[in-house]
């Protein structure tokens, strides 16, 4: 049974998110979104189901648009952790999707977590 790449990507989305959801204890989620031009990520709130912050590289005043590298990742990882706390969030549960925790993705979360957020 061959599966495509899109079916292997779906696959490994929902073992993450269902892994998540067993351990997060009620913590916010921390999503992140690559496409090929941007990257994006929200933390949100599962319970209240509501998104209590977001960062995106297509924010104009950024300076970011259309540019997806790992530069542009640590410099959205460092804003979402900035707009967490002012949210009040602290400790989130990392919820990478189907993409690798490697390059941009890993540049992101290093950034977060210099930022201040805990996962």
């Amino acid at each position: 049974m061959a599966l495509n790449k899109r079916e292997l990507f779906q696959k490994r989305r929902l073992r993450v998110r269902n892994k998540l959801k067993a351990m997060s204890d009620g913590r916010p989620r921390l999503s992140v979104h690559r496409s090929n031009k941007n990257i994006s990520v929200q933390l949100i709130d599962d319970v209240g189901g509501r998104t209590l912050a977001a960062a995106s590289t297509l924010e104009k005043d950024l300076g970011l648009v259309g540019k997806n590298n790992v530069e542009a990742a640590a410099r959205i990882g460092a804003m979402i952790a900035e707009r967490a706390k002012a949210a009040g969030v602290e400790e989130v549960v990392f919820d990478r999707g189907g993409f690798l925790f490697h390059g941009k993705v890993k540049a992101l979360a290093d950034a977060a977590r210099e930022g201040g957020l805990k996962f």
